[in-house]
């Protein structure tokens, strides 16, 4: 108990001298590099709430001292009490977590949102204007990394008896019955869960990332094809790809987002063993077909293993692989939710001659998501 609040009492004076010393060291930095002196600037206006706060916003962002000292701040932090920051949570055996993730698995869904709007209107509205062009929808909502394991975030959760994703689960439920076709991934995922052994090392998703692993990617990917298949939206194509494996290294983006190389270095890369698609009729990997019966509208968990390393490995081409046939996509990081139907929206022909539009989104959008929930016309 002393060794805690040793460790407490140093980092709230190291914290203390910061802030003291922030506005002197600012005031320095300026009177030397000849500029006016933001503290000038403060008494120079009308003294109200938000000429405070500005001042306030302008030193934090452009102080000189803070800029230099909070990286090492943030490392203490993480040496002392494992403690990433407001972008990341550390689980349990060096588990990392995105912050909102949590935050929109914990906290209740506001009464109102209109600057959000609200998704289940928009998703019917979206349904209907595909089923208009005689063009079917296929929801997938995928799980954050949380709502799968929610064991890895604390010991605590194995105690809760209901779903930590209730919110998403009814969301789904309601667009079930009012006949929108959704791919239950999070069942799929703990159904994955609880058929494997104790001894087997398989996980669905990365641990220093937000996104799936290869494996979690590839089940989704088999999932979704063969519901597709299954439903008789389109029939299997002839092309037999092949799968060329390849082992990457790599940060996770939730390390990455911290952005304090210290905290970074306290980590090993992660060795990801990923499958790029390759088409064997001209042996070369994977390639889109603009004009394919099947179009996906996804985030960056489309975006993994397919644009990044080792590229032609993602979701997209696996989807490709169980269906048969290549497909066309739009993808925007964080942009599922409205951006990516703004982009079809302004690019129609996209839709010609398809049959299937798939449509991927990451739970957490559904309160988060980038533009909200906005109604898009399709010309």
């Amino acid at each position: 108990m002393c060794g805690r609040q040793g460790k407490q009492i140093f980092l709230t004076a190291a914290f203390a001298a910061v802030i003291c010393s922030a506005g002197l060291s600012q005031l320095i930095s300026e009177l030397i590099g000849g500029q006016t002196p933001q503290v000038a600037e403060l008494f120079m206006q009308k003294p109200t709430k938000a000429t405070f706060r500005a001042f306030e916003k302008d030193l934090q962002d452009n102080c000189w001292l803070t800029k230099r000292l909070r990286p090492w701040m943030q490392y203490a932090q993480f040496i002392f009490f494992r403690e990433l920051g407001d972008k990341a949570i550390v689980g349990r055996s060096g588990w990392l977590f995105y912050k909102t993730d949590i935050q929109y698995i914990i906290e209740p869904m506001p009464e109102t949102n209109s600057s959000q709007g609200d998704i289940f209107p928009v998703i019917v509205s979206f349904h209907d204007q595909l089923a208009k062009r005689g063009i079917k929808l296929l929801l997938v909502p995928v799980p954050d990394k949380a709502s799968v394991y929610p064991d890895m975030l604390t010991s605590r959760a194995s105690l809760i008896e209901h779903p930590v994703n209730s919110k998403t689960l009814e969301i789904i439920w309601r667009l079930q019955q009012a006949g929108v076709e959704v791919v239950d991934l999070f069942a799929v995922f703990e159904l994955a869960r609880t058929g494997l052994s104790p001894a087997d090392g398989t996980t669905y998703y990365l641990l220093q990332d937000s996104h799936w692993s290869p494996e979690g990617m590839r089940l989704a990917a088999k999932t979704v094809g063969q519901r597709i298949l299954d439903l008789g939206w389109v029939q299997k194509g002839q092309v037999e790809y092949t799968l060329k494996q390849v082992t990457i290294k790599r940060y996770g983006d939730i390390l990455k987002m911290i952005q304090v190389p210290l905290i970074e270095k306290q980590f090993e890369q992660e060795h990801i063993d990923c499958a790029q698609v390759i088409n064997p009729i001209i042996n070369r990997p994977y390639q889109t077909d603009p004009n394919s019966e099947v179009l996906i509208l996804g985030d960056s968990f489309l975006r993994i293993y397919s644009r990044d390393e080792p590229g032609d490995g993602g979701f997209v081409e696996h989807l490709a692989h169980e269906l048969g046939s290549a497909i066309s996509s739009i993808v925007n990081d964080g942009g599922a939710s409205t951006l990516v139907r703004q982009q079809l929206s302004r690019n129609p022909g996209l839709l010609t001659n398809k049959k299937v539009v798939v449509w991927e989104f990451v739970e957490r959008d559904i309160r988060f998501g980038t533009e909200g929930w906005q109604y898009v016309p399709l010309p």
